[in-house]
């Protein structure tokens, strides 16, 4: 033991209040152990104070500070590089590139929200009288009141609006009279072999019954029409009363949605990464080494539409264009320091890249709507 190098260290961390034991797991320390190595509990016998609970407190948030500012620092000036030193081992030295980003998306996307404004919107949201289609709203909706364009699409329309308008009103009034009118007996006919028709056809049944009656929840359909308890039910009843808060309360869902994204980007990088592998296949990096990547990259895009966005509400002016712009050079740049390639390798899978990405995107932002508005 007396070989062991002697710490001196201030608080409860000094000599005197070290243990041979750990309290925590019991596993046995020697008085020059400051933490324990089995459970990393500090090897302290002393009880915390108030003091030593915050010095603790800011000497973590400055040690988090310093490699905060290192990672910025880093990640601006020499795009691609803190990636290549992260995965070589460098790690203490940077923020977490998950957790860096994840922070990143939940304060863009909560001062967007903030700033949105969007449950303004819940004053044109859809009424029980209005949740179904109308002959002409379509057109009402796609043409502005002075255009044209309105008064010759008009004349069309109203030249169709009493044949297939009234087909359309019609149809629609004979559905809704035989299900509210005998609930049990149209359920009892959906029967149709496909599982997508019959959800459609019970989702549609729902919604009626839904804007029609007061009915809240599953339950209550179950007591009042006799629907059969099963899996199959539920599902299509909370799609009908999800898209239907979705109809009447637009605002509150667009502003429910942007919270959400955050972890919706934080589980599209990682399919986006399966990509990039496939790309730079003949590369010996491993999945995650291009997922760390992917998201110190995105980070960066974070921190540019963060800055634009406290530009353009300060200065009332539009700075999205040039954050993007900006991010495309940075990541042309990142590409080039990290994967080592020449210009034009690099720009060809650049571009595969960004039309990768974008695919992406536009499929994963489809399906994020629907399932969202499906179990709002």
């Amino acid at each position: 033991m007396s070989n062991k190098p002697s710490i001196f260290t201030r608080g409860r961390f000094q000599l005197k209040y070290r243990g041979t034991e750990c309290l925590n797991c019991g596993h046995p320390l020697d008085i020059s152990d400051r933490y324990c190595p089995h459970c990393a509990q500090a090897n302290s016998t002393k009880k915390v104070s108030l003091k030593d609970y915050l010095d603790e407190f800011f000497s973590n948030v400055i040690e988090y500070d310093s490699r905060l500012l290192r990672t910025l620092q880093v990640m601006v000036t020499r795009p691609g590089v803190i990636t290549k030193e992260y995965i070589s081992g460098k790690r203490m030295r940077y923020a977490n590139p998950f957790r860096f980003m994840l922070s990143l998306a939940i304060i863009y996307f909560l001062m967007l929200g903030i700033s949105g404004n969007f449950r303004e919107l819940d004053r044109y949201g859809m009424r029980n009288d209005s949740l179904s289609f109308q002959p002409g709203q379509l057109f009402n909706l796609t043409f502005n009141d002075t255009s044209p364009e309105r008064e010759q699409a008009k004349q069309i329309v109203d030249s169709i609006d009493t044949n297939v308008g009234d087909v359309i009103v019609d149809y629609q009034h004979r559905r809704d009279s035989m299900i509210t009118n005998d609930p049990k007996g149209y359920f009892e006919k959906i029967t149709d072999s496909s599982l997508l028709a019959r959800l459609g056809l019970k989702h549609e049944y729902f919604s009626i019954l839904l804007g029609k009656d007061s009915i809240f929840g599953f339950q209550e359909g179950i007591d009042k029409y006799g629907i059969p308890n099963n899996m199959e039910n539920k599902i299509a009843f909370s799609m009908a009363r999800s898209t239907i808060r979705v109809a009447r309360q637009p605002g509150t869902f667009a502003n429910d949605l942007i919270s959400q994204l955050p972890i919706a980007t934080f589980f599209f990088l990682p399919v986006f990464a399966i990509f990039i592998v496939m790309i730079y296949i003949r590369k010996k990096y491993t999945y995650t080494d291009n997922l760390i990547f992917s998201f110190h990259n995105q980070s960066l895009l974070f921190i540019l539409l963060i800055i634009s966005f406290l530009i353009d509400k300060i200065f009332d002016i539009s700075t999205g264009w040039l954050a993007l712009t900006v991010f495309s050079v940075y990541l042309y740049k990142a590409m080039r320091n990290f994967y080592q390639q020449g210009r034009f390798k690099t720009i060809i899978k650049y571009l595969l890249l960004n039309l990768v990405f974008l695919i992406l995107a536009s499929i994963g932002s489809i399906i994020f709507v629907l399932a969202s508005a499906f179990t709002y």
